[in-house]
């Protein structure tokens, strides 16, 4: 037989071999019962023999998820509970700022909103959702972006919505993100649209201009259309800075001469701290039009400043060397973004105030960083830094009023302000100034409890003026707290710690932070006093801010 035939299968003879059998086959002389074994392919689920099953309840028909339940019964209902003193009555003031009106029903409960009033602008077959929440998350972008505090962004959000006939309008803001969310009715899908905020700039001109729009939006008055919206949003954005750079470098160097007159400096102090502050300037835009971040730009800033103190003092110059770096640091100072973070923090926006406060310490490390690289080399080599000069500030009321506005007027240029609320913001940052001193030069008050108080006529001066014009309180409070900034305190800390002396230090600048932390809470409650003793935005009382108990 071949090797072929042998491999070829042999299945006559297996099928016939009856040695040949398989494992599953019945051994011989066992006998099984006809019909009397289960099928041999049952399922594991299959319902043994005896058990009955249960007849199915009949089944519901489908109906919504807010339909009350088939056992619900209006009848037997449980008695539903009322306060003792009454449901509380929620009404909206309609003269009141859009701010107050706005603010007050971001703080209630969906459910107890009131309805939205019929306008104006609102289409035949309705308005155009999509087109209405990419308006306003592009009124919210520019709004955070510019440093508008996350309550008051919500509240423009909401503010524009509402004005077009959306209710059921849910914003939420953060540091980064802003997202929106409509829902028609408690059975349709909602929509949701969101917007990333990836630049920041100061401009307040820019702002101001935004809350003219969401005015004019809110207005029952006025009609403004999609169409009208957006082109009047396409101008904002294309519109220029008011003051030009080197606006902006001379406004710099005066803003360092008058903080460095604040702390006791005289003419020469006042030009060598300008100087300092102008070359810090420069410096800084050429690493911004390098691309570096932010915390270099802060930190070489910080060097021009006291390197000029620091050749004053190896130069053995009768001048206060201290004054000069003081005077540059008051420039650098993150004061704006320091009341924001403060301020979304007491309104229970927690994430946006710690990311605020989080950029304000890198800026904060930056300035340390450039300050301390030249303090220490100064002191290396010999440069007589005296840290008790902080003692010895001379007190000079007029010259030190003056200086203050003069202070004000510079930084209010800086945060890119309308000419028109340059004046105000001036005279503002002149009264804080002039509180602070009587309080804590005369009358020997803590620094700490002086600034607060000074830091609260601010905001609730703010609060007037920006009632008074119907925008936004930034302007006129964010310059005004530039005299106030712990400019010297962060300094003599610094320089404590460059000589090795960290414990000094590290007092020093804790009543730096204690100080900037006295500002804006000041700040705040300053604005919190006014809209309480005038009831702005509601009949009674006030809602707790959102994500509060509800005290």
């Amino acid at each position: 037989m071949t090797e072929a035939e042998d491999r070829k299968p042999r299945s006559d003879e297996a099928r016939y071999d009856p040695e040949i059998t398989s494992e599953f086959a019945i051994p011989a002389g066992i006998e099984v019962p006809e019909g009397g074994g289960e099928p041999e392919t049952t399922s594991e689920f299959a319902l043994p023999e005896g058990l009955h099953t249960p007849q199915p309840p009949s089944a519901e028909p489908e109906q919504s998820a807010f339909s009350p339940p088939r056992t619900y019964s209006a009848k037997d209902a449980p008695t539903a509970f009322t306060p003792a003193a009454g449901v509380p009555l929620v009404s909206l003031v309609k003269d009141a700022p859009w701010q107050d009106r706005m603010r007050t029903m971001l703080r209630m409960p969906v459910a107890e909103r009131p309805a939205p009033e019929p306008v104006q602008r609102v289409e035949e077959e309705g308005p155009a959702v999509p087109r209405v929440l990419d308006l306003t998350l592009r009124i919210g972008e520019l709004l955070l972006a510019g440093g508008e505090g996350a309550e008051d962004v919500e509240a423009a959000m909401f503010a524009v919505c509402r004005s077009y006939g959306l209710d059921r309008c849910e914003p939420n803001v953060t540091f980064t993100l802003l997202s929106i969310s409509h829902q028609p009715s408690l059975v349709d899908d909602p929509v949701t649209a969101s917007r990333t905020v990836r630049r920041r700039g100061t401009d307040y001109t820019r702002l101001a201009a935004v809350f003219r729009l969401v005015d004019d939006l809110t207005d029952p008055e006025t009609h403004v259309s999609l169409e009208e919206a957006y082109r009047r949003l396409a101008e904002i954005r294309r519109n220029r800075h008011p003051y030009p750079g080197w606006a902006l470098t001379l406004a710099s160097g005066l803003l360092a001469g008058a903080a460095s007159t604040l702390v006791g400096g005289d003419l020469i102090v006042f030009v060598a701290a300008a100087l300092g502050a102008v070359l810090g300037d420069r410096l800084a835009w050429l690493c911004a039009g390098r691309g570096l971040p932010e915390f270099y730009q802060f930190t070489v800033a910080a060097m021009p400043p006291a390197a000029i103190g620091v050749a004053f003092a190896l130069a053995h110059v009768d001048v206060k060397a201290s004054a000069v770096v003081t005077g540059g640091l008051f420039a650098l100072l993150p004061g704006r973004a320091l009341v924001a973070g403060v301020q979304d923090g007491l309104t229970g926006f927690y994430i946006t105030a710690s990311a605020r406060l989080l950029e304000v310490l890198y800026f904060f490390v930056g300035i340390v960083t450039g300050v301390l690289v030249v303090l220490y080399f100064g002191v290396k080599v010999g440069g007589k830094l005296n840290p008790d000069a902080a003692l010895v500030i001379n007190e000079r009321p007029l010259i030190q009023i003056a200086a203050s506005m003069v202070l004000s007027l510079t930084f209010a240029v800086l945060l890119q302000q309308e000419r028109s609320t340059v004046l105000w913001v001036t005279l503002n940052g002149g009264v804080a100034w002039t509180v602070y001193g009587a309080m804590h030069y005369v009358g020997g008050i803590s620094p700490v409890a002086s600034t607060a108080v000074a830091a609260g006529l601010v905001g609730l001066f703010g609060q007037l003026l920006s009632r008074y014009r119907f925008a936004s309180a930034l302007p006129y409070t964010t310059a005004a707290i530039g005299p106030l900034l712990p400019g010297s305190a962060t300094y003599f800390g610094l320089l404590n710690m460059a000589q090795n002396q960290v414990d000094k230090g590290l007092v020093s600048l804790a009543n730096a932070a204690s100080l900037a932390m006295a500002i804006a809470i000041g700040v705040n409650l300053g604005s919190e006093v006014f809209r309480l003793f005038l009831r702005v935005g509601s009949a009674g009382k006030r809602r707790a801010a959102k994500r509060t108990r509800g005290f």
